[in-house]
């Protein structure tokens, strides 16, 4: 199998990094992760951040960024990602307000437009899904499907959660196969098995992992990210066991 890097999405770890940014990183670099996907820059200017993550060994893996910010300052989220090295800006949330059929169609015409400026400078735009983009529209077809379908396929790709689509009966191994063309970053997972479906480490809930690294072949993706959005340990504890399950099942693979 081709060697995927893995990386955190630091949003799991949001209080570690609001109490010490900066020793939050360190903590992930002594883990073993080999990037990082942002969530915020901890206060810090983009340029001594990257200066930081060089010292620590950590690549910037991509970028969310809030689409407010996205929509009124496009030129200046672009030139960060360019000073971070980061090759992945992704639109990562609608609010519950922007998420009717007229947003999303707003939504779509801003996701070619900036996508394009993306991609002169050398950068992915994704579209990072939860739960709701899996309703459907007034036409049958799900949010998701219609950002897809309606998106450029050279301009936006997709940052699919394995959580997500699973929690809404989506075979994840399947979506990643339908728009494997499409897909950068995947957001990876676990969802206990039990009714409550809660969030859970890689590897230790009811989702079929070594299926979803098989399309590491066969898609275009460029990171694996563990994220956990709530946790029942200590985050760092989370984040541990869903880094050491993942090494174990991709070992396991490559045999």
């Amino acid at each position: 199998m081709r060697n995927i890097p893995t990386a955190i999405q630091m949003y799991t770890l949001r209080n570690e990094c609001e109490a010490d940014f900066r020793g939050t990183l360190r903590k992930v670099a002594s883990l073993g992760f080999q990037g990082v996907e942002l969530a915020g820059y901890g206060g810090m200017p983009v340029g001594e951040l990257k200066d930081l993550l060089n010292e620590l060994g950590l690549q910037v893996a991509g970028c969310h960024v809030p689409l407010v910010d996205l929509e009124s300052n496009l030129a200046k989220v672009i030139q960060e990602q360019l000073v971070l090295e980061s090759k992945f800006l992704v639109c990562p949330y609608l609010l519950p307000e922007n998420r009717t059929e007229a947003d999303y169609q707003s939504l779509i015409s801003f996701l070619n437009k900036a996508g394009a400026e993306c991609q002169k400078a050398g950068i992915s735009l994704c579209y990072h899904n939860h739960d709701f983009e899996l309703n459907n529209l007034q036409d049958g077809r799900t949010a998701l499907d219609t950002i897809m379908e309606e998106t450029d396929a050279s301009l936006v790709f997709a940052e699919p959660d394995v959580y997500w689509l699973s929690k809404r009966e989506y075979d994840p191994a399947k979506w990643i196969d339908t728009y494997r063309d499409r897909i950068k970053l995947v957001h990876l997972k676990d969802m206990t098995e039990d009714e409550e479906r809660f969030f859970a480490e890689v590897g230790t809930g009811a989702i079929d992992f070594p299926a979803i690294l098989k399309k590491g072949d066969v898609a275009d993706i460029q990171w694996w990210i563990i994220e956990q959005d709530a946790t029942r340990r200590t985050p760092f504890e989370s984040i541990e066991i869903s880094l050491n399950n993942l090494r174990k099942m991709l070992d396991e693979l490559n045999k």
